[in-house]
This record gives C-alpha cells, sequence and structure tokens, in this order.
C-alpha cells in the first residue's frame, strides 16, 4: 500500500475559479486583506498594514472596481473554499500605462495554506485565456522585487522584467516593483 503525503493528497483538489459580484465583496474585503497580511507582513508593521487595508480594501474601493467595465475581479474556491483572487485591468483601469494595448494582471492571491494545489496556476491561467481573447499585445504585471517564488512563477509562463514602479503600501512605506511582461502577439 502507497500512502500519499499531504500535499500529494491536496493535488486532487477541485479548483473552480468564478467571477466575483458585489454580494462577495466582504469575503473578498477578507480574502484580500488575509493573503497580503501572509505575504508581506514580515516587511510591514500591522499598523501599515492596517492602514493599506482600510484604503484600498473597503467596500466602497471594491465596489467600484467591481463596476468599472475595464477590470474583472475571480474568486478561486478549493472545494467549495475560498482560497485565492485575481484583478486583472485593461484601458484605463491600468495602474501604469507603460505599454500600448495592453492587459494587467494587478492581483493575483492565494492563501498560504493552498498553496501547491494547483490555485495560483488556475488564477494565472484564467487571466492569460482573457488577455489572449482579447486581442491585447502585452500581458504584464508587477511582482515586489523581493518576492523570489512568484517571479520564478511568472517566468515559467514567458514574463520577463521591462521595468519598475513604486507600490505604496502608506505614504511612509513604499516598495519597489518589478514590472514583467509577456508578448501576446
Amino acid at each position: 500500500m502507497r500512502i500519499l503525503g499531504e500535499a500529494q493528497e491536496r493535488t486532487s483538489s477541485v479548483v473552480t475559479v468564478v467571477r466575483a459580484k458585489e454580494a462577495d465583496i466582504p469575503a473578498l474585503s477578507k480574502l484580500c486583506a488575509d493573503t497580503f497580511r501572509e505575504t508581506f507582513s514580515h516587511d510591514n508593521t500591522e499598523e501599515e498594514l492596517q492602514a493599506f487595508f482600510d484604503e484600498a480594501y473597503n467596500y466602497d474601493v471594491l465596489k467600484r472596481e467591481l463596476a468599472h467595465d475595464e477590470s474583472e475581479t475571480y474568486l478561486a474556491y478549493v472545494d467549495d473554499v475560498l482560497a485565492g483572487y485575481l484583478k486583472v485591468n485593461w484601458g484605463d483601469a491600468q495602474t501604469d500605462r507603460k505599454l500600448e494595448n495592453a492587459f494587467e494582471v494587478q492581483r493575483l492571491y492565494v492563501l498560504k495554506e493552498y498553496h501547491g494545489q494547483g490555485v495560483g496556476k488556475a488564477l494565472f491561467e484564467k487571466a492569460l485565456r482573457i488577455a489572449e481573447s482579447g486581442n491585447f499585445s502585452w500581458a504584464w504585471l508587477g511582482v515586489w522585487e523581493k518576492n523570489y517564488k512568484a517571479q520564478r512563477f511568472y517566468t515559467q509562463y514567458g514574463f520577463e522584467k521591462f521595468g519598475e514602479h513604486q507600490f505604496v503600501v502608506t505614504p511612509e512605506k513604499v516598495d519597489i516593483d518589478w514590472l514583467l511582461k509577456k508578448s501576446l502577439g
């Protein structure tokens, strides 16, 4: 009899990706804060994190983002449990406009307990399918300069660095994101 390790057992989970709607905002807001905290708490104080959450993930901001006609947000569920999310932008919704006819993957976060279960892959491949079907010339994203794991993930899909920009956590706390791009033509 072969006994599977925990990581191997988890790969059999079903990942479902659905578009977020206004009724999802309370759960989305919590997920945004939880995943950001898991990813960046070692480099930010709790006060910095909370100030960022209050500004970026409040109900009104998320409602505007969901209603924007050049932006979409998706939720990922693992066996019906919310595990991650994705936010994509094009046109005026993009956070930076360095490329012509571009599609931005603005946010892709997965709760740590679901890492290695294909959630990030499912969300990212959803983003790439949307970008390819939209006849965009470029897909691009920003990734924290110290997030080496995410950088490796994106380079596996053919993304390469083309610049940097500032990511403002608070006026006193500014990080540097690498800008990565991939030609879709």
